[in-house]
């Protein structure tokens, strides 16, 4: 297990964000869905998960950013996604050290259904070495502790919703969107997940959070494909919640995505400090 210790150096209080082995919308107008069945909201927004898999793969960006007692850390990330494989690759850019120390370089994400590897993460992990994670593991299911909610897994939790607000049309990179405002409820992503790596990941963060119902903004195409989705998850610190933003970004679909997963032989299964 990796720690950021910095955010307690932030005063996040008991906060350690745990990394093991880690545009422009706008829109008008409102209309709320009753969850009946057709082209309405609710059913568009559940049904994203699917288009994202029809639409092949596509170039990604990743936005978390955590605040707690008025301090706030972004971590940012950039790769790309294989969703008929449930593959992808982030290159996870770290924050500052408050304390002046001069930060690693990025870090590697290689996502598999899961697995989730990571190189250039971990205290006494040899530079030329991953560290792998069973992501349903995680207390939260790897939802926010890895720095990054891979794509995949931020669209299924849509599959979830409770309840979705059309707020109109939007753009985005110059092509037409729509956007919608909803919550999604993590124990119903798990039931009603397809896969059984993602039923056992999301079953996984249900406990992870203050809630399991988590608030959300969806940018979807005309075809229904997420463009960006954001979520805001709440973790209980002891006396203090951190407010977890997470944002995922789409672009390029149909890109070529090579990914490779490590050999066994180039993981590091030492403990990591």
């Amino acid at each position: 297990m990796v720690v950021w210790r910095w955010a307690s150096a932030l005063g996040w209080g008991g906060l350690l964000v745990v990394v093991l082995a880690v545009s422009g919308c706008s829109g008008t107008g409102s209309a709320a869905s009753d969850g009946s069945a057709g082209d309405d909201p609710l059913t568009r927004v559940r049904q994203a998960a699917d288009q994202l898999v029809e639409a092949g793969s596509s170039r990604a960006r990743t936005a978390m950013r955590m605040a707690s007692g008025g301090t706030q850390l972004t971590i940012h990330g950039e790769g790309a996604f294989d969703y008929t494989r449930g593959l992808g690759e982030l290159s996870v850019s770290l924050p500052p050290d408050p304390g002046g120390a001069r930060s690693p370089g990025p870090v590697t994400e290689v996502f598999a259904p899961g697995e989730l590897f990571m190189k250039n993460r971990g205290a006494g992990v040899p530079a030329d070495k991953w560290v792998r994670v069973e992501v349903a593991g995680v207390p939260d299911g790897n939802l926010v502790t890895g720095g990054a909610t891979d794509p995949i897994t931020a669209v299924e939790l849509l599959r979830g919703a409770r309840r979705a607000d059309d707020l109109g049309e939007a753009s985005f990179d110059g092509e037409p969107v729509r956007h919608y405002r909803g919550v999604a409820d993590i124990a119903v992503a798990a039931e009603v997940a397809p896969a059984a790596p993602t039923r056992e990941q999301l079953a996984a963060a249900v406990a992870g959070f203050t809630s399991t119902e988590v608030p959300f903004d969806a940018y979807l195409d005309e075809a229904g494909a997420p463009r960006r989705v954001q979520h805001r998850f709440s973790l209980a610190q002891g006396v203090r919640a951190v407010e977890v933003t997470s944002t995922v970004t789409l672009f390029g679909f149909g890109v070529a995505v090579e990914v490779t997963l490590p050999e066994p032989a180039d993981v590091y299964w030492g403990a990591v400090a």
